[in-house]
């Protein structure tokens, strides 16, 4: 029997060594200093393993909340400085992690383009959106960062341009030519089991536009959470700054309407005052 038997291979070693590091990281009631030499021993080593034990120090929040969110901002900042080879292991957080990923996506913002982590984000959601899960944080981050950082901006209360393609217009059969990533991905949270969810994809909806599946889905959630106050104030509020239309659906959504709702003669969903 070699030595390297007695004392584990070095692969064993690093691996031991990381789960040690990561563990005081992540340890919420010990003293910060413990935390803030774990993540500089794991930033030093500078390998894909020790960058990803490295993010999981947005996982906990520490016991005193200034103190977490100074370790935190520092843990963004090192990651940030590993330039390229932290891009790897922070979308393999995201993917992974069910929260903290808010602090992952601000280091996947400065390391690359707008474009790459939109696609990063927006994949995310399509894979949560067809998941059960207790908690919705994920999902609310996700809706919340797209609609923050790459969504058209809307003034408050005002309808935009109708970007349904062939509807009322005679164009075609009323059918979305290409349906974006961002709305494929938004329209399964729309059936979410949870309120905040499906208010937080509506929202996100109205923000990114919507094609005919879009309104048919705004549609069929208003029916089926007609009892449901907030949902139902969000879908008529969505409805409204798409300026859609409730075609096919006239008589089941206008006994829903209270004030200050209404729909016009096309049957768009107006508000008064």
């Amino acid at each position: 029997m070699g030595i390297f038997d007695v004392f584990g291979s070095r692969e064993e070693r690093e691996r031991t060594a990381l789960r040690k590091l990561q563990q005081r990281l992540t340890e919420r009631f010990g003293p910060s200093e413990n935390r803030q030499k774990a993540a500089d021993q794991l930033a030093a080593m500078d390998t894909p393993a020790a960058l990803l034990a490295l993010c999981m120090r947005f996982t906990v929040r520490a016991d005193v909340g200034i103190t977490d969110d100074e370790e935190k901002d520092a843990v963004r900042r090192q990651l940030v400085a590993a330039g390229e080879k932290a891009v790897a292991p922070v979308k393999e957080f995201l993917e992974r992690q069910e929260s903290g990923i808010s602090w992952g996506l601000r280091v996947l913002t400065e390391l690359r383009p707008a474009g790459e982590v939109m696609a990063t984000a927006t994949a995310l959601l399509a894979r949560v959106g067809g998941e059960y899960s207790r908690d919705p944080e994920k999902k609310l981050v996700l809706l919340a960062w797209l609609t923050e950082h790459h969504a058209p901006p809307v003034p408050h209360d005002a309808p935009r341009p109708n970007p349904l393609p062939g509807r009322d217009r005679g164009e075609g059969d009323g059918r979305d030519a290409v349906q974006r990533p961002e709305e494929a991905a938004i329209l399964p949270l729309l059936e979410d089991f949870s309120d905040d969810v499906r208010i937080a994809a509506t929202r996100a909806l109205s923000r990114f536009g919507a094609g005919e599946a879009g309104r048919e889905a705004l549609i069929q959630l208003l029916l089926r959470d007609r009892d449901n106050a907030r949902v139902r104030g969000e879908v008529l509020q969505a409805l409204h700054l798409l300026a859609a239309d409730v075609k096919g659906h006239r008589p089941s959504v206008e006994e829903l309407l209270v004030e200050p709702w209404f729909l016009d003669k096309e049957g768009r969903v107006k508000r008064r005052g």
